[in-house]
């Protein structure tokens, strides 16, 4: 990043910034991304993992958003990355005998009809009305008298904190430059323009500045202190949405389908995920620390009181695997309630040579994305080609079909299970191939980790070599997700993870120890932080894990 002038770098590796750093790149324009933390650390690895159109932004009558979303949806299941994103379906229980049905059902009509109407459709089922009887059917563990009847329609889902590395990746395959673990200090200005950042290094300390003929602030709920580097008011304000998310075993709810259920701020998803269900999620104020955001017990309890009101056999908090935070970066506007708040991106142009984008949502991050690298070009001499991620796979997608007929002969040749074979394509995509050859190298590397048996020991020294994970808690939280998918959430995997990691990373025994101690004090402040009841005290607690590396 020290080599000329870039056109453009992106500050910021969530999934709007990675997907400005992938539109611009393959404009033609020399790009660079930085993240002060890890790709996807804060709100794209903490999302309800849907790639969804909205259904209750349909009823706001927000049809743009909708149609947008569904058009994007359709793009990444069949073209983009369908290694990634998976059709998942839903149930919408109905609980009034007549009135319900028609209004439901036409408002999920009209959802299908504009996805049909995206041109990209496949994969998606149509939806169907189903009887008490049929509900019973496909969800067993709903209680008899929690409704009439069902509407069940079909919605997509992502691994979040993979789909935003990948996306990284893929603008580092077509030449963009990409450094995580890397803060913007200051802004470089000549006169009132941007003319590129001061970054530190926080692995080592070092100030590097970085030039550019535009800077985009893809932040998040971040974005108004972004703004203050150049003292500039902004022409809007973010506001940060708590939302909550709890993961139980599949066996605790007998369901072959996912459900969507009202509350009365929002709506429930209770989501299949693997052997997994995610349930969530909460939708409240939050003005503490932005980087690790805590679940309260009271939170815990809510999620936990809604779903039961359906459920023939309630969860208590004894069936939680995991929990997770995040907050959603929200548009300020003049309601009070954060549920509604707009879903609605904007762009602006705060001072010249730095562009901000901000709120949307995560299915429409390549639209924002665009909308960024279309504002910033027009700071620039000559012309530049339109966006063309509307046609770029993600690194992965390329021959996953072909992979996936072929993957009962890739677990033969690498003696493993096809049931990890599956989850690897699934996660990988076509690069699974990249990851069977390690284990072919060193056979151990096909065992799974103490605890995990989802994840293979190859997938952590994958994480290393070829995704750009520098500490333990980047495999564990982020790269593989046995954080919040194991009992232990990933206490048993850390030391022999952390192991694995020490060769390529070149750490000896006294580096390896401290980040496998700096994981559990994190696990414990989690833990701790989710036993007391408000916002302030589960922050405090939190807090007193250290950072793995401090953005100072």
């Amino acid at each position: 990043m020290t080599r000329g002038e870039f056109d453009v770098l992106v500050v910021g590796g969530g999934v709007v910034g990675a997907g400005a750093a992938l539109d611009a790149v393959t404009r033609g324009l020399r790009t660079a991304i930085v993240e002060a933390r890890d790709w996807a650390s804060g709100t794209s690895s903490r999302s309800s993992k849907l790639i969804h159109g909205g259904l209750r932004y349909l009823e706001m009558l927000d049809f743009a958003l909708v149609h947008e979303a569904l058009r994007e949806r359709g793009l990444l299941r069949n073209k983009l990355a369908p290694h990634l994103v998976k059709p998942v379906p839903f149930l919408y229980p109905l609980t009034k005998r007549f009135a319900e049905r028609p209004y439901v059902g036409s408002g999920i009509a009209l959802y299908d009809a504009m996805a049909v109407s995206s041109g990209n459709n496949t994969g998606f089922p149509l939806h169907r009305h189903l009887s008490r009887k049929g509900v019973l059917k496909e969800a067993p563990g709903l209680r008899k008298d929690a409704m009439v009847g069902a509407i069940q329609y079909y919605d997509g889902q992502v691994d979040d904190a993979r789909h935003t590395m990948m996306l990284t990746r893929t603008a580092v395959h077509y030449g963009a430059a990409a450094a995580n673990r890397t803060r913007v200090r200051e802004f470089l200005r000549e006169g009132q323009r941007v003319v590129g950042a001061i970054v530190v290094d926080l692995e080592t300390g070092r100030e590097i500045p970085v030039r550019a003929r535009q800077v985009i602030n893809a932040t998040g709920v971040w974005t108004d202190e972004t703004q203050e580097l150049v003292n500039a008011r902004g022409q809007f304000k973010v506001r940060a949405s708590k939302g909550i998310h709890l993961v139980v075993p599949r066996d605790r709810i007998q369901s072959r389908t996912g459900m969507i259920l009202r509350t009365e701020k929002s709506v429930l998803f209770i989501i299949p995920w693997g052997r997994h269900w995610i349930i969530g999620t909460t939708d409240t104020d939050w003005d503490l620390d932005k980087a690790h955001p805590a679940a309260t017990s009271a939170d815990i309890d809510y999620v936990l009181d809604h779903v039961n009101a359906v459920l023939r056999s309630p969860l208590s908090r004894e069936d939680v695997e995991g929990v997770y935070a995040g907050l959603r970066p929200l548009l300020s506007g003049e309601s009070e309630s954060t549920s509604k708040l707009s879903r609605e991106h904007v762009v602006g142009h705060p001072v010249p040579g730095l562009v901000v984008v901000a709120g949307g949502k995560y299915t429409t991050y390549r639209v924002m994305a665009k909308d960024a690298v279309d504002v910033a070009v027009q700071g620039m001499d000559g012309k530049v080609p339109e966006s063309t991620t509307e046609d770029v796979p993600l690194v992965g997608a390329d021959g996953y079909k072909a992979m996936w007929n072929q993957r009962h002969r890739l677990a033969s040749r690498a003696g493993i299970h096809v049931d990890h074979v599956e989850h690897l394509l699934n996660r990988y995509g076509s690069l699974t191939t990249e990851v069977l050859a390690l284990v072919e190298a060193d056979p151990e590397l096909g065992r799974v980790l103490p605890a995990a048996d989802d994840y293979l020991r190859a997938e952590v020294v994958y994480a290393v070599t070829h995704e750009g994970a520098r500490h333990l808690d980047d495999v564990l939280a982020r790269r593989t997700r046995i954080s919040i998918e194991t009992w232990d959430r990933g206490t048993e995997s850390a030391r022999l993870a952390a192991e694995l990691m020490a060769a390529p990373l070149g750490w000896d025994a006294e580096r390896t120890e401290r980040e496998v101690q700096l994981y559990l004090e994190r696990v414990r402040a989690e833990r701790a932080s989710q036993e007391v009841p408000d916002d302030a005290s589960a922050d405090a607690i939190r807090l007193q894990a250290p950072e793995v590396v401090p953005v100072t």
